[in-house]
């Protein structure tokens, strides 16, 4: 039998993808790591199909393989005789405790057959939620920032663990980025806040991200000629075509960078 790693998204119930709600519907346990987790997983399946594990919050490395080593130990009877899930919030493979659980289960329970089911992960989250647009031409770094930590170098970043905003703030800034904050995006639990001010922000919760961008950066894309083209009322009369050619340089290295051939007359 097989134990579904199921990632349920940001945290709200309805961004849960219709594979991972399947997922938990067919389980016959439905294990969570934290009461964020659980509190998603119950709007899809029964309390008494909730399995909890419990993990102790330190950094003793010891302590913490301990901890795995039980809740591999308590998993993988019932993915052997059936099937499990172990949820977390987001993704399973960007930043989440399921990849502990995966390496534990390979050491100790290599006759498990693990599944992954994709989620919508903070950073996708994100970039809705404060409407930044990753380009084609574009790159983005995801870094951690946990206690204070500035990760420079990339253009474009976006920054998990924020647990102290005015600090990391304080070092993006003198790098020369812009830098907005968001705070328990799409969840359920807790505040919603997004915020360029890291002083509103400034007490520590786990689920803080930021967008950092070197202003700079900005690529030109084609269909930003519609907008040039626009007359005063906002009317595009042209189609978005300036003579110039660089529409259709733009047009063709976007088609470059996806892989397909563009053919023209």
């Amino acid at each position: 039998m097989t134990l579904y790693g199921i990632g349920l998204g940001p945290g709200q119930p309805d961004l849960v993808t219709v594979r991972g709600k399947r997922a938990l519907e067919s389980a016959d346990v439905v294990y969570s790591p934290g009461r964020l987790s659980r509190s998603v997983a119950t709007e899809h399946v029964p309390e008494e199909r909730i399995g909890d594990l419990d993990f102790p919050m330190t950094r003793d490395e010891e302590k913490l393989r301990t901890a795995w080593k039980e809740a591999a130990a308590e998993i993988a009877p019932t993915a052997r005789e059936g099937d499990a899930a172990f949820v977390t919030l987001g993704d399973p493979n960007v930043y989440s405790t399921f990849g502990h659980l995966r390496r534990t289960l390979a050491a100790f329970h290599p006759e498990v057959d693990l599944e992954v089911v994709p989620g919508v992960s903070a950073m996708s989250a994100f970039a809705t939620a404060l409407g930044v647009e990753i380009t084609a031409g574009s790159s983005l770094a995801l870094r951690e920032a946990d206690r204070g930590a500035s990760p420079t170098g990339p253009d474009r970043m976006i920054l998990f663990k924020v647990t102290d905003a005015p600090a990391t703030h304080e070092g993006l800034v003198e790098a020369g980025y812009d830098v907005v904050y968001g705070r328990r995006l799409f969840m359920e639990q807790g505040e919603t806040v997004v915020t360029d001010d890291p002083s509103e922000i400034d007490e520590r919760d786990y689920y803080t991200l930021a967008y950092a961008e070197k202003p700079e950066t900005r690529v030109e894309q084609a269909t930003d000629a519609f907008l040039e083209a626009a007359d005063e009322s906002g009317v595009v009369t042209d189609g978005g075509e300036n003579g110039s050619g660089e529409v259709v340089r733009q047009e063709r290295s976007e088609a470059a960078l996806c892989g397909d051939e563009v053919k023209h007359d």
